[in-house]
């Protein structure tokens, strides 16, 4: 029986933060609106990652912070070698979560429905 966390989840987990604070703090695109790293999935030999982000704005904000990105992806992924020691750096692949989107707009159909059950309760 194994206990604790494996070495993936731990890698991924360490991928995340770092990821993050290079986003939030290292990356100088203003470009770059709101973006969250929301998890990251690692190849069962550690050199391939998928980093899910979550881009806040109206669409046009989510497609230029989408692109700049993108575009910083080799700084991002060689800070992220130059903060950790890892035998071999991940490839990084982002790609767009937007279950964030779905929650907010699930949350605005039930508001709705129970806005409309009230009308018809006082109606």
């Amino acid at each position: 029986m194994r206990f604790g966390y494996s070495r993936s989840d731990r890698v991924s987990e360490l991928i995340l933060q770092e990821v993050s604070w290079i986003i939030r703090n290292g990356v100088k695109d203003p470009r770059i609106g709101f973006v969250t790293v929301t998890a990251v999935e690692l190849s069962p030999d550690l050199r391939h990652a998928r980093i899910y982000c979550s881009v806040m704005g109206n669409e046009e904000e989510k497609i230029r912070s989408w692109r700049a990105l993108n575009r910083a992806k080799g700084y991002i992924r060689s800070s992220f070698g130059h903060r950790v020691s890892l035998k071999y750096l991940p490839e990084f692949v982002f790609i767009l979560d937007r279950s964030l989107e779905r929650v907010q707009r699930i949350e605005e159909l039930l508001r709705g429905l129970s806005e409309k059950k009230d009308r018809q309760e006082e109606g």
